[in-house]
This record gives structure tokens, sequence and C-alpha cells, in this order.
């Protein structure tokens, strides 16, 4: 018996491979970028990042009707990109096991809400799968596809942010081996055409009330009963470790780790058992409304908040009354610490040289420079969701030109974030003659989840060279001639690009692309050829810094000031000598000083 310490994310691939999956596509999302990154580990597995959450949806669906098992991953709202091809594959049914994960993220640790996905299975009418630790993970990841393909249909496996990445235990099995089922021509089935989408929709009631049955007697729902009979949990996910910690074996548990459909006969069993049965979940009341709709009396939401992420301490105060006993913090004692663009960062120079000019609305959108808006740069006014910084700023420009305000638009977005849905937000903008001038920042990567590879960085997932898609390329083949290249390193060219933008922009869509590798990246020898990534270090001639904080104003870490001395001071371990505070310095007493 081998056993492993894995996250849950390590977990999820593990069972991919143990149950036979063939092909996994996902795109890049905290909390579950991981699993695609771990899965592309096995060999047996074609692993591959997609442009977008749909495109992944779509490709694991194809795979799944060609006879393969296959999957794919998203974070929460990536779900909500991929919302579209899902809810019609529920109708139809599956060839091959299909399993696509949804990784939630309560708290909003990484992402602009915290919705509750567990809402999306009943709405779709698929069965939802939901692990509590890492062996868990990987077991019902695994069994998953058995369930798929016994009740031809594909399968929700809902995660949360802590078991995502928290570590534990996890047996090992082997990997099974399914024989690929051979395609057959099936427009009844794979055609969904208004006809037989009525005909599937009446499939589905059959399909749920199985499925229900399945719920009742699966091992991934289960009663442990201790205590006195007084007080019973229901739990799902994380929260039923949270419980366990807080209750221990003072009380009776139902474990759900199979929630649609609820196994309500089970549940009615368990009530009649507990003089009061408590339901802890995070966030929406997806359990307790049910139980209620149901005639099933129970405590949640009237004592367990339904915003932010649950820990013990919240659970324990709101049920018992206490607060958790640990070590006391000191909050006065800690320095805070917002994010920031991180030292060397290409997004830098442009937003720095962006922010001052006048009568501006800056668009902004999911990535790294979503920062841009922290102080002191200020720059960006707004951000949506992923991709929508070019339509938002279409709206925009439309509704300032109809009302008279003299306002500019430029809507930024990464490289990443253009091959996701930035391309046909641009297709708006071009075919509907916006006046916005549109930013892509191609930092030759897709930095904030961690540098995956994308459409443009001719890399694959595994690491083999791929085709890589030229973004001026793109822009110029749609059509548009008002388009130019810029290192936003280099703060002159980006003055002069940003003039001749602001120009253009008067009578046409315009398109500017800021193009130098993120500073963390591992450079490739492309990278190499086209840019000046020689490595040094930024050093202040004292005597001539006049401590005007001027360098303070590009808001880079390495950066901070003296207040005895009144001169500026850049930190040696942290600046990686990129020289944007050099050329904003008005006396020049920054310079470039090794190259070590």
């Amino acid at each position: 018996m081998t056993k492993m310490l894995m996250t849950g994310n390590e977990a999820v691939a593990r069972g991919a491979w143990e149950a036979g999956v063939t092909f996994a596509s996902a795109y890049p999302g905290t909390p579950s970028t991981e699993i695609l990154e771990n899965a592309g580990a096995y060999k047996e597995i074609i692993a591959e990042w997609a442009p977008n959450e749909k495109v992944a949806m779509e490709a694991a669906i194809g795979a799944s009707i060609g006879g393969v098992r296959s999957m794919c991953a998203q974070k929460h709202v990536g779900l909500n990109v991929a919302a579209d091809p899902i809810f019609t594959y529920a109708y139809m049914g599956v060839t091959g096991g299909m399993v696509f994960v949804t990784a939630d993220d309560p708290g909003a640790h990484s992402s602009q809400d915290e919705q509750d996905n567990r809402n999306y299975a009943p709405f779709m009418h698929v069965p939802m799968l939901e692990p509590s630790d890492s062996q868990e993970a990987k077991d019902l990841f695994r069994d998953a596809f058995d369930i798929s393909e016994q009740y031809d249909t594909p399968v929700m496996f809902r995660m949360t942010t802590r078991v995502c990445h928290s570590k534990s235990l996890v047996e090992l099995g082997e990997r099974k081996t399914p024989t690929a089922i051979p395609y057959v021509k099936n427009m009844d089935k794979f055609d969904d055409v208004p006809r037989a989408a009525m005909r599937n929709r009446h499939l589905l009631v059959e399909r749920e009330r199985r499925l229900r049955e399945l719920s009742e007697h699966c091992p991934y729902n289960f009663a442990e009963y201790s205590g006195d009979g007084g007080i019973g949990v229901i739990a799902s996910g994380i929260s039923y470790q949270y419980a366990r910690e807080v209750f221990g074996e003072s009380v009776s548990y139902l474990k759900l780790g199979f929630t649609w459909p609820l196994p309500l006969d089970l549940i009615r069993e368990f009530r009649s058992r507990v003089r009061t049965l408590y339901v802890i979940e995070e966030l929406d009341p997806y359990i307790e409304r049910q139980l209620k709709e149901a005639g099933i009396d129970c405590i949640g939401k009237e004592k367990i908040p339904a915003i932010d992420e649950l820990n013990p301490g919240i659970i324990r105060k709101a049920l018992l009354g206490t607060e958790t006993k640990g070590t006391a913090n000191a909050p006065e004692m800690v320095v805070p610490r917002p994010p920031a663009l991180c030292p060397g960062c290409p997004h830098r120079g442009f937003f720095y040289e962006l922010a001052k000019r006048k009568n501006t609305v800056i668009v902004g959108d999911i990535g790294c420079y979503g920062l841009s808006g922290n102080a002191p740069l200020r720059a960006k006014d707004m951000g949506i969701c992923m991709g929508s910084a070019f339509s938002v700023g279409h709206g925009l420009s439309k509704s300032f030109t109809a009302t008279g305000q003299d306002k500019t638009v430029v809507a930024c977005v990464g490289d990443s974030t253009f091959f996701h849905t930035g391309v046909a937000a641009l297709e708006e903008v071009i075919y509907n003659d916006s006046r916005v001038i549109c930013c892509v920042l191609d930092n030759r990567t897709t930095g904030m989840t961690g540098h995956q590879d994308n459409p443009g960085s001719g890399r694959s997932l595994k690491g083999e060279p791929a085709a890589e898609l030229d973004v001026r390329k793109i822009v110029s083949a749609m059509g548009l001639e008002a388009v130019r290249t810029v290192d936003p390193q280099h703060l002159d060219e980006v003055r002069a690009a940003l003039d001749w933008a602001y120009e253009q922009a008067k009578s046409s869509p315009v398109v500017l692309i800021m193009r130098r590798p993120c500073v963390l990246k591992p450079l490739s020898e492309e990278d190499r050829r086209e840019f000046d990534m020689t490595p040094g270090l930024c050093g202040i001639d004292r005597k001539t810094c006049i401590g005007c904080r001027k360098c303070l104003s590009t808001g880079c870490p390495a950066l901070s000031f003296d207040r005895a001395a009144k001169k500026a001071v850049i930190d040696p371990i942290q600046c990686n000598g990129c020289t944007v505070c050099a050329q904003v310095c008005p006396v020049k007493a920054i310079k470039k000083i090794s190259n070590e």
C-alpha cells in the first residue's frame, strides 16, 4: 500500500489517471490551476490548456462523444463561461465518461466574487460530488467516471479553495484501462436540435430518479452516530472537517459527498434520531433550503454566516457561543502589505504613463494588471470579468459620445485574456466602430496564475513546442490598421505611442500592444533573442537625489524613502534593474550600476 501527501488538486489529477482518463482540458484559474498541471505529468493523459473555459468544456465533450474518458477543470467563475455547452451536454448524455470540476473560492481570495456553484447542479440536472479531503478527492473523482457512464450523464465535481490546496495522505491505486468506445453516428442523441432536445429533456426525469436512488445508497453519503442523540450535523466538503474539529465525537454526523440529488430519505432517517439538527455549509443555504422545502426541520443560516469562508472559530462561536482558544495575535505589529506589481513588472511603466493622461477612463480586466488601480498608480477605473475590458470600453465610449462627454476610453487586457475572450470583444469594437484605445499587455505568459502557457507563448501545457499565435497579426487580420507594438519599459516609447493612439482614436479604434516578458517568467530562447533581458541593479546617487519621491510614484516595491536622510532608497534584494525609476527621476540620480 503506497501513500503520498497530496493537495486536493494533485489528488484529482491522480484520480483522473486511475480512472483511465485520456483527455483533459482547462483554462488556468486559482484555485483549480494545479489540476491540469498535475494531469499533464501523466504520459497517458492528453492534457491541454485551452484559450478559455468554454473551449475546454467543448473539447472535453468532443473527446467524450469520441468514446474516451475526458475531463475539464475551471474555477467557479470559469463555469459561467463554460455553462452554454455543458447545459446542452447534460441533455444529451455521454459516450465515454465525462467529469467537470468547479473549484469555488469562498472568501474571494483570488476572485471577483464568491458564487456558490452548487446551485448549478440542479439547474443543469447533473449529479454532483463534493470531497472533504485529498483522499476523497482522488477516490470520488475516480468513481465519478463510472457514475457518468452508468447513468449516461456528465458529472459535476465541486471543490473549494481549502480542499484544493490543503494536503493530506492519499492511498494510491492502479490505473484502469477502459476500452475506448467506437464512435457511432447518433443524431437523435448528439444533434440537439429542438426535436431531440425536448425528447432528451423528458429522459432527464427518469435519469434523476435513478440518481436519487444512488444518492440514498452510495458510500459517499453516510451517518456517524455518536453522543447522546442530542445534536446532529449535516455537512459536505470542507465544512465537514470544520464541524469535526469543533464538535469532535460529541455529536452525530451525516456526511454528504453526493450532494445532488440529495438523499432525502437518508436525511429524514438521520433527523429522526437527533433532537437538534444543524446544517453547516459555506455560502448559500443550498442543503438547508432543500431540507426545509421537504419539511425537514433544521437550523442553518439563522446562525451560520452566508458570506465569506467558514472556519472552526466561526462555527464554534455561532453554535456554541465560545471563542476559539489559540495564540493571541497583535494586529498593530503587522505591517499592512497590499498586493503590488512585482519589481520590474512590464506593466508598471505603461500604467505610470497612462495614469497621467487627463479625461481618461481606464477599463481593466482579470490579471496582474488589475493591481494598477492600487496606490500610488491609481490608474484603473474599473474591471468586470475575464475578457470584458474591450466590450465594456466599447459601451462606455458609445455612451460618452451620445452624451457629449469629452473622455477617452483606454481598455486593457493581458495576452492570455486576449486569447480567452478578448478577440470577440475586439470584434465588437471594430465592427461597431468604437473610439476605444484597446491595449494588449503581452507579458508572454499567463502571469497571475503562475506562468501557464497560452496560444501566444509558443509552448504547450507539457512544455513542448507549439504554434505561436501573433497578437499583432490577429489584429491586422481583423482589418484594423491602427496598431503599434511597444516595449513598455521604455517610457519615451510609451508616451509617443499614447500620443499617437489618442490622436488616432478621434477617428477610429486603435490597438496598442505592450510586449515584454513577465519579470518572473522563465525566459525562452525566443525571449532572449527579442528582448534585452540582461539582469542588473539600479542604484541611487545620494548626493544627486533631491528627495522629491517621484520615483516612489511608480509603485515599485524595491523603492522606499529614508525619512531621516530625506533620500530615496533601493532595496538591492528586490531590484532587478528595469530602470523605470531611473527614467522617472528628474535629476538622473538613479542609474543601472550592475549586471551581476
